[in-house]
């Protein structure tokens, strides 16, 4: 440790620590403009100027290591009236406009003036003026780059933390200038974070401008309702009308970042697609209804739904205490264990469970991305999870962290990663095999005779394809650190070989486990409540607490607490609920904001399904697809208009916030919940908010002993509860078989992540039209060329969009993101069959292949 000495004040502090940071710690203010905490410092802007005792000059207190015995002062005649005339430099060029300036209220550079500044200015010189009207550099950025300070805080954010790099500076001295490539942000990531660092209105979001000021504003901290990296964020209101978001420094897993979604994309809540009454089925079509009506058309349907199985699926994008809820009504008012979360994948909860119970380490993700290695499973964490982008890259680039990806799709983060490992989707299981097979060949001798023997004997291992060495380089770094972090995407439980894929990737942690690696594993949302769902028991197979529903023990435990009996059977999944509703068994299928019609493989499937049910329940915020073909629609509360809690991809409980009132005559999930089992005849307690969440931190073990008061700032962690190791090793799976067919993928995109996204007008402004995404090498096999249109075909359908060629893409795939309602991408894909095999052609082109060879056909 080092001394340093701060205005007579002493503190110890760790070798590289910064004056700056020093002082902080002291609560001793030092004035910035160019420093953030998470950049590498600049010392540009000269503010944090201090004496250090020996030195001649002043030495920036941001860019200044601390030294053994170091004697600083912060607040001489000499800093004050440097200060100044920093300042009055500043304001020679700045323009005065601070009463149209919408960063006036929350300026830093009036603050600075006020605190710091000259009470009048020497310069007399027309000010400097790059042009005469603001810039609208995107459709939600607007510059205006005579008020810049030049303090790069845009540019760095842009390059070196979001890695969108679409920010730079042109010409030198004062006529220096920010700008985007040719004067717009084509490239931007449309993310927001430089408008959000900029101490003065030189950037701004354009959504925004002139709308309000921030004392007008009533703002909330909530947390971001689009993915599970669970960004806190500020929302801002006027008179109830939705104004805009933002971030705070240091709080929350994202700290002062967000992107696009969280910035820009919580204008859904405006949408003109609400349900504004309760509507029942009459003469074939939806009519809307008063609420008692409604109840008493529910009862009848609900009694001559009776004798035939009832199930529920629910949105793991509502909070923990609907949730919780949700599945408590489910399994004692319906009396069924036929519960699902999830429209798009059924989870393999045999193998998810104890994986998630064993593993899954319910702390700061910011830690455990601090490990030696960082293995990235499946998925595009940059369009995924953008905000966990951010901080993968910043352990690459500041803390050396060696970051391996092995997946389908190629992400942003490869170019900063060490190994990057392509596999066909539904191959990961036996790529995972493959590195397992490399660390016990390199690392099996560190380990007893009779446990190598026992492993081997069950795992073999697989051998790498000729050329392909990328599982035995994962193998060698993963072997080389002395702790491992494990980050996988859901997005591998598309595949029917999800189940393979959880066990070799359970192979994997047990032998690093077994090797004495320090171990973290988490799984990457995208939905903002995943793994609350789970917590919450909305599985066919698990209670909450993810206990199994054929555990006596925890199924009476949760009985005595509810007053009922449990039903002891594991339940049906989503798929298996579906095939109930088919075969004409399933009375009463209940569906909590979510819409499996657009999102679950095969529509003309689900939409025989759905419309076989004996009675079919929708209760949402939006009039979804599902929704229109519901026997009741029950309109309820969106996001924001209702509190809870969301547990984000950390375990990290925070409080999701209300900040409005129910639109039209919607109710809260809650009270629709009391509504429908007051109707059964059965009274669910108990039933507000705030019990609820008591009862889930008495009952369920993760949660046990959170109090909502004590969530704080920046939520409160669960806990994992200690389990024994979960055994057995599973022999890997063969390898796939290769095809020359185009196989067609889904997945997420940057600017639009299920059905909230799509009704944000803000980022359809943003976002491009819904597009298909392949190869080079395959765009020019088939003779097409960017921008074309083209028709993707597969065995149950066809659509029509734009081709966008990727030069990283690989090849063999065709991607399609989901979830865009004109497309109706899941018309093309069956159930149980991922990925899709598919041809592509261009509009207006022959199919006759023998002649043009322009179409790949699928086999």
């Amino acid at each position: 440790m080092l001394k340093v000495t701060i205005d007579d004040r002493m503190l110890e502090v760790e070798p590289g620590s910064t004056v700056l940071q020093a002082a902080r710690r002291l609560g001793i203010e030092i004035p910035t403009f160019c420093y953030l905490k998470r950049l590498p410092p600049l010392a540009s802007c000269r503010m944090c100027l201090v004496e250090v005792e020996g030195l001649r000059r002043l030495q920036p207190s941001c860019a200044t290591a601390v030294t053994d015995g170091m004697v600083v002062r912060t607040n001489t005649t000499l800093i004050d009236e440097t200060r100044s005339s920093m300042l009055d430099m500043l304001l020679a060029n700045h323009p005065l406009d601070c009463p149209i300036c919408d960063k006036g209220g929350e300026c830093e550079l009036q603050d600075m003036v006020m605190a710091y500044g000259p009470r009048r200015s020497e310069f007399r010189d027309p000010k400097r003026v790059f042009h005469s009207r603001d810039i609208r550099l995107s459709p939600v950025i607007i510059m205006n780059v005579n008020r810049c300070i030049q303090c790069q805080r845009c540019v760095r954010m842009c390059e070196e933390v979001v890695g969108a790099v679409a920010l730079g500076t042109v010409e030198k001295g004062m006529d220096t200038a920010v700008t985007g490539f040719e004067g717009s942000l084509a490239s931007c990531d449309q993310c927001g974070n430089c408008v959000e660092v900029c101490p003065v209105g030189a950037l701004m979001s354009f959504p925004y401008r002139y709308k309000a000021r921030p004392w007008d504003l009533a703002e909330t901290d909530t947390v971001c309702p689009h993915c599970g990296t669970g960004c806190q964020l500020t929302v801002g209101a006027r008179k109830g009308e939705f104004m805009r978001v933002r971030s705070k420094q240091e709080h929350g897993v994202n700290r002062e970042t967000l992107c696009v979604r969280g910035r820009f994309g919580l204008d859904f809540i405006e949408s003109r697609d609400r349900i504004k009454r309760p509507m029942i089925r009459r003469d074939g079509a939806l009519v809307p209804v008063s609420w008692d009506e409604a109840g008493e058309y529910l009862r009848r349907r609900l009694s001559a739904a009776e004798n035939k199985a009832a199930g529920g699926l629910a949105s793991a994008r509502l909070p923990n205490e609907v949730l919780y809820q949700f599945q408590k009504l489910m399994r004692t008012v319906f009396r069924t264990n036929n519960i699902d979360c999830s429209s798009r994948w059924s989870a393999p909860f045999d193998t998810l469970g104890p994986l998630l119970a064993a593993f899954h380490s319910r702390t700061p993700l910011d830690d455990v991305i601090g490990n030696d290695c960082v293995l990235v499973v499946g998925g595009n964490v940059t369009e995924e999870n953008p905000v966990t982008e951010y901080l993968l890259r910043d352990a690459a680039r500041r803390r050396q962290t060696g970051l391996l990806m092995l997946s389908a799709r190629p992400s942003r983060l490869d170019a900063d990663a060490r190994v990057v490992v392509r596999v066909p989707p539904g191959g990961e299981a036996a790529s995972l095999a493959s590195v397992v097979a490399g660390l016990m060949a390199a690392a099996g001798q560190a380990l007893p005779g009779d446990v190598l023997a026992t492993i081997e004997a069950t795992i073999g291992g697989p051998v790498a394809e000729a050329g392909d060495d990328g599982p035995a380089r994962v193998a060698t770094a993963l072997r080389e650190g002395r702790s491992v972090t494990v980050l996988v995407s859901v997005d591998l439980l598309r595949s029917p070989g999800s189940r393979a894929t959880l066990q070799q990737l359970n192979n994997l942690l047990q032998v690093l486990r077994l090797l004495g690696k320090g171990l973290a594993m988490q799984f990457l949302f995208d939905r903002a409540n995943q793994m609350g769902a789970w917590d919450m028991g909305v599985l066919p197979g698990a209670l909450p607490g993810l206990q199994a529903v054929t555990d006596e023990v925890a199924r009476a435990t949760l009985a005595a607490a509810w007053d009922t009996e449990i039903p002891s059977e594991p339940g049906a999944g989503l798929d298996a609920m579906l095939d109930l509703c088919v075969g004409g068994r399933m009375g009463a299928l209940y569906i909590a904001g979510t819409d499996p019609l657009i999102a679950y493989p095969d529509r003309d499937f689900v939409t025989r399904a759905l419309g076989a049910a004996d009675l079919l329940i929708v209760q949402d915020t939006f009039l979804t697809d599902t929704a229109g073909l519901a026997d009741v629609v029950l309109p309820a509360a969106g996001y924001g208009e209702e509190s809870g809690t969301f547990t984000n991809n950390e375990g990290r409980t925070q409080k999701v916030r209300k900040f409005r009132e129910s639109a039209f005559e919607a109710r809260g999930n809650l009270s629709i919940f009391d509504f429908v089992a007051a109707l059964r005849s059965r009274t669910l307690k108990p039933s507000t908010q705030d019990e609820i969440f008591d009862e889930i931190a008495r009952l369920v073990p993760a949660y046990r002993g959170l109090r909502q008061d004590g969530l704080g700032a920046d939520g409160t962690f669960t806990t994992a509860v200690p389990t024994p190791p979960t055994g057995e090793f599973v022999a890997p799976p063969p390898a796939p078989t290769a095809t020359d067919a185009l196989m067609l993928i889904t997945g997420n995109g940057l600017f639009h992540n299920g059905y909230l996204t799509e009704r944000s007008d803000i980022l359809n402004t943003v976002a491009n039209d819904p597009y298909v995404m392949m190869s080079a090498p395959d765009a020019a096999r088939l003779g097409l060329s960017d921008g074309d249109q083209v028709v993707v075909r597969s065995a149950q359908g066809e659509l029509t969009a734009q081709l966008k060629v990727d030069r990283q893409f690989p090849r063999g795939l065709v991607f399609v993101p989901e979830n865009y309602r004109a497309l109706r991408l899941n018309s093309l894909m069956r159930r149980g069959e991922y990925p899709c095999p598919v041809e592509v052609q261009g509009v207006h082109r022959t199919l006759e292949v023998d002649r043009t060879s322009r179409v790949w056909r699928g086999v």
